[in-house]
């Protein structure tokens, strides 16, 4: 197989391209075939020994793949071979093969394309990680993001508004900023021409906001800095410039603010739970379409020191990916969910509801919604949230003793599985497209009923039991929900989700 070494620390012109052996797995490793690999400014730390990992000589960059295992080792119980997934390998993803410990390593819907997946996780997952778990921005608030038009930037100009920010995007030239508004941005800054603080005080009241995004670092640093609201916070999420710059300590002094370091690497191993909310949001997100990572380019793996040097010249608008395989990648169709027979005792799928209004809402309290389309439950699915979860019991992973103890021979998806998808489901029976936007952020009650084997399919029912005046101007809602599915006349989950939903004034 083939593969981009960095046999000593330098430039993106020193790695090398070399054939090498066929990889085989430790114990607790999968051996992938790289379909896609992300492009990320730590890569091109790495091979100048600037990041804080640091792998040993030879390697090869490359953190963020999504291919098809070729191989597991032994003690890998919940993955395969053939299956497609998502690895965060942290290097040696600029290469035909992979190896990566199986933790590391989740199953990909169908539905999701091998690009989009190596394009998603280190920009969504660091950009929501930073504005909701740490910036904890809110509706109404103003976000400026410098350097918006890469690829954690422009994630984070979608986050934003999806969140109900808004936002401006600062960036060096108008083609970075026409792709930033077509992404959602409410205002551009092209901080070339353009004095930062003159051209806030167009956009922001005294032309201060609330927070700020900083991938860049540099000389752009303090002068940004002073344009924080009180209680603002300033994200340090990287230093692209290449200078980690200074601020005087004054400045959060005198304005209130707070300097709030961003590490998402940090963030996955100190509070795992929050990551894998954070990672079923962005999967949902990705396949309803309120998300989608704009690609640059698409490099050969011979091509990969160059898209090294086109990160570091900060050309690259998005991300830049590299595909080994080109003639490999294809976007699966999404399939109708629908099934062909569904059980006779379950009624048919009704029409969807549409909120615009706080009218809309009243007069769906008390009113039944759905039931909505099937949903097929893989295995691949379960696998995925098994690893997502670390809970890896033997009744979702072990195919094959599933076969031999569990009736229908399947293995079950975790009852918290099944609950997690009601977000999704809610969407099939009314449609938001009207509305500013909606937050589905707790639960009252939940109790699981019956078991989901995999291939099976479920569909949910909701009623609209309460709404009252919530934060920020916005309804909440209580919604009890009921996910049934076609193995069984019991339903498989009864829950009472809460929502927070802000419609048009």
């Amino acid at each position: 197989m083939k593969a981009i070494l960095c046999k000593n620390f330098g430039t993106p012109e020193q790695l090398v391209l070399q054939n090498l052996l066929p990889l085989s797995p430790s114990p607790k490793e999968v051996v992938i075939q790289v379909l896609a690999c992300g492009v990320n400014f730590p890569d091109l730390l790495m091979i100048q020994n600037l990041y804080q990992f640091k792998p040993a000589l030879p390697f090869s960059p490359g953190g963020e793949v999504a291919g098809i295992i070729l191989s597991v080792g032994d003690e890998v119980k919940n993955l395969k071979p053939g299956q497609r997934v998502l690895a965060l390998s942290g290097w040696g993803g600029f290469a035909e093969e992979v190896a990566v410990n199986s933790l590391q390593v989740m199953p990909i819907p169908d539905s999701l394309d091998f690009v989009t997946a190596a394009a998603a996780s280190y920009q969504y997952g660091t950009a929501l990680y930073a504005l909701k778990n740490i910036a904890r921005l809110h509706p109404k608030q103003t976000l400026l993001i410098l350097g918006a038009a890469g690829g954690v930037g422009l994630a984070a100009v979608e986050l934003g508004k999806l969140m109900g920010a808004t936002v401006i995007a600062a960036a060096a030239n108008s083609e970075k900023l026409t792709i930033c508004k077509q992404k959602g941005a409410d205002f551009g800054i092209d901080y070339s021409k353009e004095d930062l603080s003159e051209a806030l005080k167009s956009f922001t009241p005294k032309g201060k906001v609330d927070v700020i995004f900083d991938p860049v670092g540099g000389s752009i640093t303090p002068l940004a800095a002073r344009q924080m609201a009180w209680n603002g916070r300033y994200l340090v999420v990287g230093f692209a410039a290449g200078d980690i710059p200074q601020i005087p300590l004054n400045l959060p002094l005198l304005k209130g603010f707070s300097i709030c370091g961003v590490f998402w690497g940090s963030f996955m191993q100190q509070e795992p739970a929050e990551h894998i909310k954070n990672t079923q949001q962005i999967v949902q997100w990705l396949l309803s379409g309120k998300i989608s990572p704009h690609i640059h380019k698409k490099y050969t793996l011979e091509e990969a020191p160059q898209a090294l040097l086109d990160i570091s010249s900060r050309s690259v608008i998005g991300k830049a990916i590299i595909t080994p395989f080109p003639d490999k990648l294809s976007k699966p169709p999404i399939t109708p969910t629908q099934p062909a027979n569904s059980p006779t005792h379950l009624p048919t799928q009704t029409a969807i509801q549409i909120i615009r209004n706080q009218q809309d809402i009243s007069a769906l309290i008390g009113k039944q919604l759905g039931p909505g389309k099937w949903v097929t439950i893989t295995p691949e699915m379960i696998q995925q949230f098994a690893a997502l979860t670390g809970d890896q019991q033997w009744i979702h992973v072990d195919t094959e003793r599933a076969k031999i103890e569990l009736p229908g021979g399947k293995t079950l998806a975790h009852g918290f599985f099944t609950l997690s998808l009601a977000s999704h489901l809610l969407y099939e029976l009314i449609d938001l497209s009207h509305i500013e936007r909606m937050f589905n952020y707790g639960l009252n009650k939940a109790r699981f009923i019956s078991p989901v084997p995999a291939d099976s399919k479920i569909r949910m029912s909701a009623s609209l039991t309460h709404a009252e005046p919530g934060k920020n101007g916005g309804i909440q809602l209580s919604i009890a929900c009921t996910i049934e599915s076609d193995q069984s006349e019991k339903p498989a989950c009864v829950a009472e989700l809460v929502s927070l939903i802000f419609v048009q004034e």
